[in-house]
C-alpha cells in the first residue's frame, strides 16, 4: 500500500516575514499602549499642575473695578497746570481716546496678532521655541525673545508677580485664557496702556508722552510713538541720553513693524527712521513760574484732608483759585522789594571765589544755587577794568543732568554795582573797590525783556516777607509770594509765619468803635497815658512813633489817618478790651485775643492771610468770607467731591437755553458788622493814603483804602490795601525778629511793594469807587475839629455819616468837660486844662461817653 503524498513543506522565507509581522504588530501595540500610558500619565500631570496652579489663583474678576493709582493735578482758575503729585505718575486714559497710532506702535511692538488670539499666541510661542533652541546649539547665552502677549502682560502686571518661574508662567498663562473669556479686546488694551511702567517715574502712556515729550498723546508724531512703545520692557536700556542708539534702534525696528502691519506706509516709515532721537523732558515742581507757594499749600490742604493715598493715588483734579498773572506780578512785587531793602544795607560780599585759570564752568557749575530765582544767574568775575568787568556765568543743565559746553558771558558797568556801598559806607568809584577776579555773584538783567542789555550785580536778601492777594467777596486767595525762593525755604510767610500785625489791626479795633455809636468825628484825645498792669509789673505808657510827640484832642479819622498809639489805647479802655476781643474773632484775626489793652496796638501775633481776609470783610461791606485756595476738588471720575462755594442752586443746570430768567443763588455769607460802619472804615482808610502814613500810594490815582503797621523796633513792616473788588497784604520781617532799622516802617517798606503790585495788576482796569451802601450821608466837616465846616474851610473833608448820625454841633471830647464846647468854629487848644470827667464802663454795644456820658479814659 502506498504511503499518502504530503504537501510540500512552506518554504522557511515565509515562516521569517510571519514571524517579523507579528513581531511588528506586537511592538505597534505595545508602543500604542505605552503611548497612552505615557500620554495618560501625562495628562494627569499636568492636569494635576494646573489643578495646583489654580488652587490660588488670584480673582481676575477684579479688573472689572480696578482703579489704578492715578495722579492728582491742580490747576489754576484758567485750567493751566500749577502742580502733579503722585507716587506712579499715571494719567488715566480711554481707549477710545488714545490716537490709533499709538496703538499701532504698541500692538506693532509687543503683539501683533492682539487681536486674533485666545489670550496666548501659538505662532509666537513655537517661534521663541525654535529661537531658544538654535541659540542653545549656537552655544549663546543670551535671553531670547519671549513670547507673552499683552493678555498675559496684563495678566502678570495686575495680577501676579515678576518671578521668572515656571509656576508664574503657568498662572500667567491660565489667567490669561480666563480674561480673554471676560473681557473685550478693547478693555485689556486699555488696562495694559494705562498700567505699563515706561520708564522716569511715568505709568502709563498719557503720562509718558507728558514725562518725555511735554506732549498730550493726541499731539505725538509716529516716531515719538513708536520710542514710546520701545520702553515696556526695559525702559532703563532704551534711556533717550544714556542708551540713545540702542534707543534708536529699538524705534526703527518698531517702525518697521508699523509699515510691514499695514499701520503706516514704507514712506513714512523711512521718513521717521532718519528723524533723531529727540525728548523734552518735562519739569517737576510747579509748572506755573513762582507759583511754589501756593501749589505747596495746596499740597497739604489735600493731604490733611483726604490723606497720602488719595493724595498721591487718588487721581483728584483740584481747580484752584490762583490767577497766574497776579501770581507772577506779585513774585516779582515782593523781590524787588525785598531786594531794594536789602541793597540799603550793604553789600555782604561774594557768594564764592574760585580759580578761573583753567575751566572754570566746572567749579562754578558745582556751586549751588537756587534753581527758581530767574532771570537772576550765578556767575564768576573773569576779568576787570576800571569801570566794568566780564562775568562768566554759570552753565545751565541739560536734561540729562549734565553741564552744557556753552559759556556765556555778560559785562557789568560800574553803574549797575554802585548800590553795593563797602563796610564803610563808601560808594565804590572802580570796580575792585568791591571785586576780584574768581568772585562769585549773582547778576541779573537790569531789564528782563533784554537779555542782551545790561546787566546789574546782586545780592539774595536776608530779609524775608510775603505777599497775599484776594477777592474781597469770596475770599478766593488770588496769589501768594511766601518769601524769595521756595528752593532756599519752604517756609510760606505770607501763610504760616505768625506775626504781630502792628498798626494794621487797629482798623478793627476802630471799627468795633464805629459798629458802637462812636463816629469818624468822634474826639479822641491823644496825649500820654499810663496803665497799671498788676502788682510787680511796671506801668506801661503806649507811645507814638514820633516818641516825644503828642497833637491833644484829634478826631477817630485822623487817629487812624496818623496810626496815633495814644489815642488807640484811649479809644480801647473806653470801649473795654472784651468788645475788641469779639470783634478780633468775628473778623478771624485771633481765635481769642487776649483781652489786655496792648493788644489794642496789634501785640498778639497772627498771619497775613488773617488780615487780608479781616481786611476783605471791610472791603465787601462787612460779611464774612472764608479764604481759600481751592475752588473746587473732583475725582478719577469727573464727579465733584468739594466746592467752595457750597450754596444750591436749584435753577442753575438747565438743559438748555430758552431765554429763561438768571437764576438766583442766595448770599449765605453772614453781615458781622453795619454796611455803613464797613463804609465809614473804608473812607477812613481811603484818609491813610490821601493824607496818612500811606502817602505813597496816592500816585497810583485810584479809590485805595488801606492801614500800614509797624512793631516795636521796626521787627516787622505791614500794609493792608484794598481796592472795591482786591485785597492785597504785604508782611516784611527777618525770619527770627530783629530790628530793621529806624525809619523802615510799613509805610516805607512794606508800602512800595504794595504799590508796585497795583500799578501792574490794575493797569487795564479802570479806576471803580467804593461801593456806598444805602443811608449815607456824606457831609462836609473840618478834618481836626469834625464840626461842620464853613464853604471856605480849607480843612474840609466829606465825611461819612451813617443814617441816624449827624455831625456835632459843638466840640467835645471823649471823657472830658471842653470848656470851649460853645464854640463851634474856634479849633480846641491842645496841652493842659481838660480835667477828667467820672468814669463808667459801657456795655457791649453802648456808644461813646461824651461831655457828662461815660468815659474813663484814664
Amino acid at each position: 500500500m502506498r504511503a499518502p503524498t504530503l504537501p510540500p513543506p512552506y518554504p522557511d522565507h515565509r515562516r521569517r516575514g510571519r514571524k517579523r509581522k507579528s513581531l511588528l504588530l506586537s511592538f505597534l501595540g505595545w508602543s500604542f499602549a505605552a503611548g497612552v500610558v505615557v500620554f495618560l500619565v501625562a495628562s494627569a500631570a499636568v492636569g494635576y499642575v494646573l489643578w495646583q496652579a489654580s488652587k490660588d489663583l488670584p480673582d481676575y474678576e477684579s479688573l472689572a473695578s480696578y482703579e489704578p493709582p492715578v495722579m492728582t493735578r491742580i490747576h489754576a482758575h484758567d485750567g493751566s497746570l500749577i502742580a502733579e503729585y503722585a507716587r506712579e505718575r499715571r494719567i488715566f486714559v480711554p481707549i477710545n481716546t488714545i490716537p490709533k497710532r499709538v496703538i499701532a506702535a504698541f500692538l506693532s511692538a509687543e503683539d501683533s496678532r492682539f487681536y486674533e488670539h485666545g489670550g496666548l499666541d501659538m505662532q509666537g510661542i513655537a517661534r521663541a521655541v525654535v529661537k531658544f533652541v538654535e541659540n542653545k546649539i549656537q552655544g549663546g547665552d543670551r535671553r531670547t525673545e519671549g513670547a507673552s502677549t499683552i493678555t498675559q502682560q496684563v495678566a502678570k502686571n495686575f495680577l501676579l508677580t515678576s518671578d521668572r518661574t515656571i509656576d508664574r508662567k503657568i498662572k500667567e498663562a491660565i489667567l490669561a485664557i480666563r480674561i480673554e473669556r471676560a473681557y473685550s479686546k478693547d478693555k485689556i488694551l486699555e488696562l495694559y496702556l494705562n498700567e505699563i511702567y515706561l520708564g522716569i517715574g511715568a505709568y502709563g502712556v498719557a503720562a509718558a508722552g507728558l514725562a518725555y515729550f511735554n506732549k498730550e498723546l493726541k499731539d505725538l508724531t509716529i516716531e515719538e510713538a513708536a520710542y514710546l512703545a520701545a520702553l515696556p520692557k526695559a525702559p532703563n536700556n532704551y534711556h533717550p541720553f544714556r542708551q540713545k542708539a540702542r534707543a534708536t534702534d529699538r524705534r526703527n525696528w518698531i517702525l518697521g513693524q508699523m509699515a510691514e502691519n499695514g499701520y503706516i506706509t514704507a514712506e513714512e516709515a523711512v521718513e521717521a527712521k532718519a528723524k533723531d532721537l529727540t525728548v523734552n523732558l518735562r519739569a517737576g515742581g510747579a509748572h506755573i513760574f513762582a507759583a511754589e507757594y501756593f501749589a505747596e499749600e495746596v499740597r497739604r490742604s489735600l493731604f490733611n484732608a483726604y490723606g497720602e493715598g488719595k493724595l498721591y493715588a487718588g487721581g483728584l483734579s483740584v481747580r484752584t483759585t490762583l490767577d497766574p498773572r497776579l501770581q507772577r506780578i506779585g513774585r516779582k512785587a515782593l523781590i524787588d522789594g525785598l531786594v531794594a531793602y536789602d541793597r540799603k544795607r550793604g553789600w555782604r560780599g561774594a557768594v564764592s571765589k574760585i580759580d578761573i585759570a583753567g575751566d572754570w564752568g566746572v567749579p562754578l557749575g558745582a556751586i549751588e544755587s537756587p534753581s527758581d530765582i530767574a532771570p537772576w544767574r550765578l556767575g564768576v568775575v573773569l576779568s576787570m577794568e576800571k569801570a566794568k568787568a566780564v562775568v562768566g556765568l554759570k552753565p545751565s543743565r541739560k536734561q540729562d543732568g549734565s553741564l552744557t559746553e556753552e559759556r556765556h558771558a555778560v559785562e557789568l558797568t560800574l553803574a549797575e554795582i554802585k548800590w553795593a556801598r563797602t563796610a564803610k559806607r563808601a560808594e565804590p568809584k572802580q570796580m575792585s573797590d568791591l571785586l576780584t577776579a574768581g568772585d562769585v555773584i549773582y547778576v541779573a538783567p537790569k531789564d528782563e525783556s533784554n537779555l542782551g542789555g545790561p546787566w546789574s550785580l546782586m545780592q539774595i536778601p536776608e530779609v524775608g516777607g510775603g505777599l497775599i492777594a484776594m477777592d474781597p467777596h469770596t475770599g478766593r486767595v488770588l496769589a501768594v509770594s511766601g518769601g524769595f525762593s521756595f528752593a532756599m525755604s519752604q517756609f510760606d510767610r505770607a501763610l504760616q509765619a505768625r506775626r504781630q500785625p502792628g498798626s494794621a489791626f487797629k482798623p478793627l479795633v476802630y471799627t468795633a468803635a464805629l459798629d458802637n455809636g462812636y463816629k469818624p468825628t468822634s474826639i479822641i484825645l491823644d496825649e500820654p497815658i499810663e496803665i497799671e498792669q498788676g502788682p510787680g509789673q511796671d506801668i506801661w505808657r503806649p507811645q507814638n512813633y514820633e516818641k516825644d510827640q503828642s497833637h491833644g484832642p484829634t478826631t477817630l479819622r485822623v487817629g487812624i489817618e496818623k496810626s496815633r498809639n495814644q489815642m488807640t489805647v484811649r479809644l480801647a479802655q473806653d470801649m473795654g478790651m472784651p468788645i475788641i476781643t469779639e470783634y478780633a474773632r468775628r473778623f478771624g484775626v485771633y481765635d481769642d485775643l487776649l483781652p489786655v489793652l496792648s493788644m489794642s496796638l496789634g501785640a498778639g501775633e497772627t498771619t497775613l492771610l488773617r488780615m487780608a481776609t479781616a481786611y476783605c470783610m471791610l472791603a465787601n461791606g462787612g460779611k464774612t468770607v472764608r479764604p481759600t485756595l481751592i475752588d473746587r476738588i473732583q475725582d478719577r471720575w469727573g464727579k465733584s467731591v468739594w466746592r467752595h462755594d457750597s450754596r444750591a442752586c436749584a435753577d442753575c443746570n438747565a438743559e438748555r437755553w430758552e431765554h429763561q430768567e438768571e437764576p438766583e443763588v442766595p448770599d449765605d455769607r453772614v453781615q458781622i458788622i453795619d454796611p455803613q460802619t464797613a463804609y465809614q472804615m473804608t473812607s477812613i482808610l481811603e484818609g491813610v493814603i490821601q493824607r496818612g502814613t500811606a502817602s505813597s500810594l496816592k500816585s497810583l490815582n485810584r479809590p485805595l483804602a488801606g492801614k500800614t503797621g509797624t512793631t516795636n523796633e521796626e521787627k516787622d513792616a505791614w500794609f493792608v490795601g484794598y481796592t472795591p473788588d482786591l485785597v492785597v497784604g504785604v508782611f516784611v520781617g527777618f525770619d527770627t525778629p530783629r530790628p530793621m532799622g529806624k525809619g523802615n516802617t510799613g509805610g516805607a517798606v512794606a508800602a512800595p511793594i504794595f504799590k508796585s503790585f497795583m500799578q501792574s495788576a490794575l493797569a487795564d482796569q479802570p479806576a471803580v469807587p467804593f461801593r456806598m451802601p444805602p443811608g449815607i450821608k456824606l457831609v462836609r466837616v473840618n478834618l481836626k475839629t469834625g464840626l461842620r465846616a464853613s464853604p471856605d474851610d480849607p480843612a474840609a473833608i466829606m465825611e461819612a455819616f451813617k443814617t441816624d448820625e449827624e455831625p456835632d454841633d459843638a466840640y467835645s471830647v471823649i471823657g472830658f468837660t471842653d470848656p470851649y464846647a460853645q464854640s463851634s468854629s474856634a479849633e480846641p487848644p491842645g496841652g493842659g486844662g481838660w480835667q477828667p470827667a467820672p468814669s463808667a464802663s459801657p456795655g457791649y454795644g453802648d456808644g461813646p461817653g461824651y461831655s457828662g456820658g461815660p468815659g474813663g479814659l484814664w
